[in-house]
């Protein structure tokens, strides 16, 4: 196995074409970091300019707490740093100057990706990225070495943080690419370079910044550009957008799917709710049994996604079967928290679009027990003009999906939610709408009796973490 890479000044200046201004360019760094308050010893902090706040007006802090160097804007780089007015040639802290903090720290984690030799596997889509993106890595580890991008580090900054991390050259990279604007993609495309890309749905998350969902399939497609004939793009079947956005793709296609012809497919399936999914899946490989708790069709497919890449690899369906029946949620996305009094929570606070609630409802509906379903639902963000519209459709699923009692919080549109699932059946004395999350928390706690089995899903705006952490208290 090749050596760690060694960030040495000479080494970043050359891959950020910087200029040393201060300190020697052998100085080392222990690696990089964008934030003074999680800053480890001998680091480089790369001073990010952001709208709000100039990085640069805290390397002086950075210094003080130990940093081996920080990267400024050449114009920045002219105000003194905290103890080298005027240091010694070969002093640390080294003081580097770039054009631009933050395309210079693009380039860097692009220079470090290509010497690290390492092969990149880059998810996208509109629900489910982090959720693959771990079940991949799980599953690749049955036989590399891997990495993944920490949380959802996944936009311009978070990517190339990530990236950095090949410096200890694992043999495969999993990292997810997010984004809420067009081009966003193709920027984080171009740093990673993926050898694998993985395109999980087309949704509509963010519809308001584009308008419609085919603008958002026409941004999410940016994860093709730049392919090579050994590329892999690993595809849903089952979306309609998506196949027609890959048709013409330059390297090689797999896709996955449950309704539809696929080379990863899903049959037999069997949903057990909140206790999660089987199904016999078919690869090139052959035929295997999987079990996994993972619970929803949403959650198959993302599985279904990660085998896909796992088969790819070549890594044994075994291992995937064995890797598959112990997976869990990650925190937040879907965690089944099993409380006091029969009181089961499924907790799926982190995030919301319109499809993803629906999966999440149908979750509900799926699941049998003595108890009430109650659904407590943040509002949605982001969906622009068509806010209104989808609430109500959320809220028709709700009532379909035999929803007992609904807390709807946040503004006109979840007020919206309420009215559609008044509209489908569920009577007003069952529903509840209050402006807070903080309100919906009390509201939960009086309300929830034993047995229920209760939803908390909401754009992270809106906060219905809170609601969780009251239920957690009150049920202990």
């Amino acid at each position: 196995m090749a050596p760690e890479i060694r960030l040495t000044a000479e080494w970043v200046a050359a891959a950020v074409a910087g200029t040393i201004v201060r300190g020697s360019p052998r100085q080392v760094f222990a690696g990089v970091s964008i934030d003074t308050r999680t800053l480890g010893p001998g680091e480089l902090y790369v001073a990010i300019r952001g709208d709000r706040f100039d990085g640069a007006d805290f390397a002086d802090a950075a210094v003080a707490a130990g940093a081996g160097g920080v990267m400024v804007s050449r114009e920045r780089a002219r105000t003194p740093i905290v103890g080298q007015a005027d240091p010694p040639p070969d002093s640390t802290p080294v003081t580097m100057a770039v054009d631009d903090t933050t395309a210079a720290l693009q380039a860097l984690a692009h220079a470090v990706r290509v010497e690290s030799g390492a092969k990149v596997v880059a998810i996208t889509g509109s629900a489910g990225k982090t959720t693959t993106k771990e079940v991949t890595a799980e599953f690749l580890g049955a036989k590399y070495r891997v990495i993944r991008n920490r949380g959802n580090f996944n936009n311009h900054i978070g990517l190339p943080l990530s990236l950095i991390e090949l410096t200890a050259r694992p043999e495969v990279a999993v990292v997810e690419l997010g984004m809420n604007h067009a081009g966003e993609i193709s920027t984080l495309v171009r740093i990673a370079e993926p050898d694998v890309r993985v395109w999980i749905n087309a949704g509509d998350a963010h519809v308001g910044f584009f308008g419609s969902v085919d603008a958002i399939a026409d941004a999410k497609a940016e994860i093709l550009e730049g392919a090579a004939s050994d590329t892999v793009l690993v595809a849903n079947a089952d979306d309609d957008r998506i196949a027609a956005r890959t048709s013409s793709f330059a390297g090689r296609v797999v896709r996955f799917g449950i309704e539809r012809p696929a080379e990863v497919r899903a049959e037999a399936i069997v949903d057990r709710g909140i206790d999660g999914m089987s199904a016999r899946v078919t690869t090139a490989q052959g035929a295997i049994d999987l079990t996994t708790p993972l619970h929803g069709r949403g959650n198959l497919a993302n599985v279904l996604a990660a085998t896909a890449v796992a088969v790819a690899y070549e890594v044994p369906l075994a291992a995937i079967a064995e890797r598959a029946a112990r997976l869990q949620p990650a925190p937040h996305r879907g965690e089944i928290v099993r409380l006091a009094q029969g009181v089961v929570l499924i907790d799926d606070s982190y995030n919301a679009s319109p499809t993803a609630t629906q999966r999440a409802l149908d979750v509900l509906r799926a699941t049998g027990g003595a108890g009430r379903r109650v659904a407590v639902l943040g509002e949605m963000l982001e969906l622009g003009d068509r806010s209104i519209a989808l609430h109500e459709a959320v809220g028709r699923v709700a009532a379909a999906a035999g929803v007992d009692l609904l807390i709807a919080v946040g503004g006109e549109a979840a007020g919206a939610l309420v009215r559609g699932a008044i509209a489908n059946g569920l009577l007003p004395a069952r529903t509840r709408h209050l402006a807070t999350s903080v309100e919906a928390a009390e509201a939960a706690a009086s309300l929830i009796q034993p047995a229920d089995l209760v939803l908390v899903k909401g754009s992270r705006g809106i906060r219905t973490d809170k609601v969780v952490d009251r239920l957690k208290a009150e049920f202990a």
